[in-house]
């Protein structure tokens, strides 16, 4: 008789615990930063394509390097690496801050900074991945992920609210310098941190080759191939392009005002996806299984297709609060199922083959959504991508169903 799963299974694991936390105080900087920095260029620039620019430069290095950084992570000690991307935080908190207060920010120091900003990210994300399965190990490590992707929600819910409240204190420049010191605890602990794995002996790194070398290993895995597609498609056709439309379905659903009702309309799928991983991980539910994650894939398309055309404000707060639950549980899913399945000697370049998908399809975003939205209006256009990605899940699905356990 197997025993019954354990509530927050990962967080019973002292090193994981202290990580965790790390880690969400680390996200919240992130979000601390974007919260002020976009603040700081809409009032020097006022420029909509350096916008544009910096969703870019955040997704980009994702698509490029994640394959890239998973090799880091697979040659060299992982925690080297995060602290690594934890000081490009760092520096483009401190670049903001310190050009600012010369009032010497140009657009090309904005734009540099951006993409410093996305680089630490893609530095970070699969050496995070790597470091906390050294922690937990395979029995909890799919409670790990979820709620490494929680603590991610817990940021992005948080830190715009702390953001704010830095920016009235201290004001734009000291804010972001403020935000810098965010960051010293987690990159300390890093230091001396628990680690077992030792590296493995990668030859040297192939650089694009890499991508077609993952590939080929990962080929005769029908459950890495078929997650990763998964996570792909959903980044591609959907993603989150929705969110920089929400303005226009603020005011389709009569609050374009800017107030309290448009911020909680912003923020109700992160506070599903937050509440997914508090509720999932408290009672132990939804195992890892393939089949699972593209079922919950397809609801969170349902979801996503029922707001396009919501005229309910309530009803919309509603179904975006199911749509975060449901992402957040099949997109943790489909990690956990890579990491599980991935050779251990490859293990950095497989998750980065999959952050890849997961995370830089979502610059694709734009078009499908954004530039569908502005020729058939972002209704349809919303729609008709979670419409085509409902379709490609069932195509999955027949390829692979039989094949996966």
């Amino acid at each position: 008789m197997s025993a019954a799963p354990q509530s927050f299974a990962a967080l019973r694991h002292p090193q994981y615990r202290v990580y965790f936390f790390g880690a969400a105080l680390a996200m919240m900087g992130d979000s601390i930063e974007h919260v002020i920095s976009y603040w700081i260029m809409f009032e020097k620039f006022r420029s909509p394509a350096l916008a544009g620019f910096a969703m870019l430069s955040h997704w980009l290095p994702f698509l490029f390097l994640a394959v890239w950084s998973g090799s880091l992570a697979d040659r060299f000690d992982p925690r080297r690496i995060i602290q690594i991307g934890m000081g490009c935080f760092m520096a483009a908190s401190l670049g903001w801050g310190l050009l600012f207060l010369a009032d010497a920010l140009e657009m090309w120091h904005a734009a540099l900074l951006l993409v410093l900003h996305g680089m630490a990210g893609m530095l970070w994300t699969p050496s995070a991945q790597v470091f906390i399965h050294d922690i937990v190990g395979e029995a909890q490590l799919a409670s790990a992920i979820r709620l490494t992707a929680t603590a991610r929600y817990l940021g992005l819910l948080f830190g715009p609210a702390v953001g704010g409240v830095i920016l009235l204190a201290l004001g734009p420049a000291w804010g972001i310098l403020f935000n810098v010191l965010i960051y010293v605890p987690f990159i300390l602990w890093l230091w001396k941190a628990p680690y077992r794995r030792k590296a493995a002996a990668v030859a040297r790194i192939r650089g694009y080759k890499e991508i077609f070398f993952v590939i080929k290993q990962i080929a005769p895995n029908p459950v890495i191939v078929g997650m990763t597609l998964l996570a792909g498609g959903a980044s591609f056709l959907v993603g989150n392009a929705y969110q920089p439309q929400m303005p226009e379905f603020a005011t389709d659903l009569g609050k374009g005002d800017g107030g309290i009702t448009y911020s909680v309309l912003l923020a109700a799928d992160a506070a599903g996806a937050l509440s997914a991983g508090l509720l999932l991980e408290s009672r132990g539910l939804l195992p890892a299984r393939p089949r699972t994650a593209c079922v919950l894939a397809m609801l969170w398309c349902v979801a996503m297709g029922t707001f396009a055309f919501s005229s309910s404000y309530y009803f919309s707060l509603l179904v975006l609060f199911i749509a975060g639950f449901m992402e957040l549980a099949f997109y943790a899913m489909a990690q956990t199922l890579v990491q599980l399945h991935a050779p251990a000697e490859i293990r950095g370049r497989v998750i980065g083959l999959f952050i890849m998908a997961a995370l830089g399809m979502r610059a694709f975003g734009g078009v499908t959504v954004g530039l569908g939205g502005s020729l058939i209006g972002i209704h349809w256009s919303l729609a008709l991508s979670a419409m085509a990605l409902l379709a490609f899940i069932a195509i999955l699905l027949g390829k692979y169903a039989r094949s996966w356990p």
